[in-house]
C-alpha cells in the first residue's frame, strides 16, 4: 500500500457489511488507528485482520496525531477507523485529517456504511434534502434551545441518540415539533433487533415508551421538516407587479419580484399572465 492516512468506513452491525476495498486496506495497514481498540480487535478477528492496531479517540492529544503523522511521513500507510460506520461522522477524527492535510500528506475516503444515511435510506421521509444535528445537548435547557432553532428547518432533520436518553429526547421533540410532525425511530440498524417505524412523534413516544427494547443498541431519530408556507401575492405585490409589466416583459417582473417577495417565480409569471386574460 501506498502511504497515507486512510479513512475506512466500518460495519454498523453486521460485520458482513465491510466492503472488500475496506478489508484489504485494513489488512494492508501498517497501523490502524481505532477509537476503541477492544470494539475494533472484534472485527479484526471475524475478518482475520492481523494489522497493528492503536488507540485515537476524542481524548487523544495533539501529540498523538503528530505521531500518525510522523508515521505518515515516514512511508507508512495509516487507516482511520471509529467504532462504527464513517469516521468523522460524529467523531473528531477530523482533526487527525486536517492535520495530514496540512503536513501535505496523503488522505484516501475509504466510503461504505453511514448509520445517518443508512436511516434515512429506510426512513420513508424526504432524502432529497436533510439536515444531520448529530448528537442533541444532554442537558433540557440547551436541547429545548437547540431544537426551537430548528422549529422552521423545511429539510428533514437527522439526529443520533443514546438510548438512556431517546425518551427524554422524543418528549422535547414532540414539545418542540408537536404531536402531528412524522417521525422516525431507526435503531440497531443492519443487527438482529433493528426497528424501523414511522409514526407522528406522539405516537411514537408512546411506542418508545411502552417498550424498553426500544431504548436499546444504536438509535438514529430522523423528523420530518416543516411545511413550507408559500408567500402570497398580496394587493401591494400585485401593484406593483402590473406597474412592472407595462415596462417590462412578464418574465423579468416574476424574475424581479421573485427575488424580492419570495414568491416563486414561476407563480408570479403565471399570476401575470392571468392578468392580461
Amino acid at each position: 500500500m501506498e502511504s497515507g492516512l486512510y479513512i475506512v468506513a466500518t460495519p454498523i452491525g453486521n460485520l458482513g457489511d465491510l466492503s472488500p476495498r475496506a478489508l484489504a486496506v485494513l489488512d494492508g495497514a501498517d497501523l490502524v488507528a481505532a477509537e476503541d481498540t477492544r470494539h475494533t480487535r472484534r472485527l479484526f478477528t471475524h475478518h482475520g485482520i492481523d494489522s497493528r492496531l492503536t488507540a485515537y479517540h476524542e481524548h487523544s492529544d495533539a501529540a498523538a496525531a503528530d505521531r500518525l503523522c510522523d508515521r505518515i511521513a515516514a512511508g507508512e500507510a495509516v487507516a482511520l477507523v471509529s467504532d462504527a460506520g464513517t469516521p468523522l461522522v460524529s467523531d473528531p477524527g477530523y482533526r487527525l485529517v486536517r492535520l495530514a492535510q496540512d503536513r501535505g500528506l496523503p488522505v484516501v475516503p475509504v466510503p461504505g456504511p453511514c448509520a445517518a444515511i443508512t436511516a434515512l435510506s429506510a426512513a420513508g421521509l424526504p432524502s432529497d434534502r436533510f439536515r444531520f444535528e448529530g448528537f442533541l445537548p444532554a442537558k433540557a435547557g440547551p436541547r429545548a434551545a437547540r431544537l426551537a432553532a430548528l422549529e422552521s428547518e423545511t429539510a428533514t432533520l437527522v439526529f443520533y441518540e443514546a438510548p438512556h436518553r431517546v425518551l427524554a429526547t422524543l418528549e422535547a421533540l414532540l414539545e418542540a415539533f408537536g404531536a402531528e410532525r412524522e417521525a422516525v425511530l431507526a435503531r440497531e440498524l443492519s443487527k438482529a433487533f433493528e426497528t424501523v417505524r414511522r409514526a407522528p412523534l406522539g405516537t411514537l413516544r408512546d411506542f418508545v415508551a411502552g417498550d424498553a427494547d426500544q431504548r436499546r443498541g444504536e438509535i438514529v431519530l430522523l423528523v420530518a421538516g416543516c411545511a413550507e408556507v408559500e408567500a402570497e401575492i398580496d394587493t401591494a405585490l400585485g401593484e406593483l407587479a402590473r406597474e412592472l409589466a407595462r415596462e417590462l416583459p412578464a418574465k423579468r417582473v416574476a424574475q424581479l419580484l421573485s427575488a424580492y417577495s419570495g414568491v416563486r417565480k414561476n407563480r408570479l409569471y403565471s399570476w401575470l399572465l392571468a392578468q392580461e386574460d
